[in-house]
């Protein structure tokens, strides 16, 4: 079967991949009444006097907002607000499918920070969380920071923080098998934009000492003048050795390489330069940084990839969606570190001693486990970092 093909029959067949569903009757007058006119305004009312009953009273408290201005979908690029619907569809799809969320996609005609940050400001009251998807960087970066200082609720950009924490618990599985530790090993990121940042920063609020970032001119380094405003931020915070030259140069002795960048980046001989039992999450799609079987053969113990046909999938279907089902549960007004990291300690968890293996450092996408532990976690962490409020 042509997957592409086949897809493109079925959405002419679905017509939209959701749609909404009355959960109540208005068959009767009475039932009319009841979900309308003239009883829909005592509600209503009581909103009024206090906007959190929206929460209890209207189904804001099981509602997220999916919204895109289209500009980095699916690495397809910038094909627009209307081509990224079906995409934005999908990610709805999920949200229900794997946190029983109700999801509505939203795609803005704007690749204006202000204006995209002032369209989802208004739109705030509507919704319990928002999740960001498929903008470029480094306005992606942008859109999320202002969006922050203003919102009572949950801003998340999935392309960033769900793989930043699928990601992490990945490193996690990896430090048991090699019985290494986390403030003892050197990462290294190849690709500085809005996945490869996240990994990095949520890495390094978990313990990694030493981390490098690296982008197409190579390493991320303090001082170096062609910096731009973000990478000079990556650089303060990273490479504390301060090494400086391309991947190859400080790829030697790494302990884990994360690729967030493109196709045959990484070579054999860069990983046989890594040290033993080392960690390789190549995650450029569709093709990685370094195909599994050949950095397997050039020595990486752990291999990982963004794909379904290989072992360790990065997927972010297994973060997304207990995050949000957590945060939801106890109305959070943020989503932070706290609940990132233990959303990742939470995934990783989510795989037994038993299970653990050199091919088993993740849940598969499908695993019914996820969910639970996910948002049971970020609930907890929620309540114990003080952003819940219930």
């Amino acid at each position: 079967m042509d997957i592409r093909k086949e897809s493109l029959k079925k959405h002419y067949e679905w017509k939209g991949k959701i749609s909404v569903k009355a959960n109540v009757k208005a068959d009767t007058a009475e039932a009319l009444a009841l979900a309308y006119t003239p009883g829909v305004a005592e509600p209503c009312l009581v909103i009024r006097d206090d906007v959190n009953k929206s929460y209890e009273l209207t189904r804001r408290w099981n509602t997220v907002a999916v919204i895109t201005d289209g500009s980095a979908v699916l690495g397809l690029g910038d094909i627009g607000p209307e081509a990224g619907m079906p995409v934005m569809e999908g990610k709805c799809l999920l949200f229900k499918e794997y946190g029983d969320i109700d999801a509505i996609p939203l795609c803005i005609r704007s690749k204006d920070v202000d204006e995209i940050v002032k369209t989802v400001s208004l739109l705030l009251g509507s919704f319990g969380g928002v999740n960001l998807e498929d903008i470029s960087a480094p306005r992606c970066f942008e859109i999320e920071r202002k969006l922050k200082e203003i919102s009572d609720i949950p801003i998340f950009h999935d392309d960033q923080h769900g793989t930043a924490v699928i990601a992490l618990a990945a490193l996690i599985n990896s430090l048991k098998l090699t019985n290494k530790k986390i403030d003892e090993i050197k990462v290294v990121i190849n690709g500085a934009g809005a996945a490869g940042t996240a990994i990095g920063r949520l890495m390094l609020a978990y313990g990694v000492k030493n981390l490098i970032f690296c982008d197409k001119n190579g390493a991320l380094c303090r001082g170096e003048k062609q910096l731009h405003a973000e990478h000079e931020k990556l650089a303060a915070i990273s490479n504390p050795n301060l090494e400086k030259g391309k991947l190859e140069d400080v790829i030697k002795g790494a302990d884990a390489f994360f690729g967030l960048s493109k196709p045959k980046m990484l070579s054999e001989d860069m990983v046989r330069s890594m040290n033993k039992d080392a960690t390789v999450f190549a995650m450029a799609n569709p093709d990685p940084e370094i195909l599994p079987e050949e950095a397997k053969r050039a020595g990486a113990r752990i291999v990982g990839t963004g794909r379904s046909d290989y072992p360790n999938q990065i997927n972010n279907v297994l973060a997304f969606p207990g995050i949000f089902r957590g945060a939801l549960d106890v109305r959070a007004s943020d989503i932070n570190e706290q609940m990132k990291i233990a959303a990742a300690k939470a995934l990783a968890n989510v795989i037994t001693k038993d299970e653990l293996s050199d091919d088993c450092v993740l849940p598969k996408a499908f695993d019914p486990r996820v969910r639970k532990a996910v948002s049971e976690a970020v609930a907890k962490a929620a309540r114990e970092s003080g952003v819940a409020r219930i």
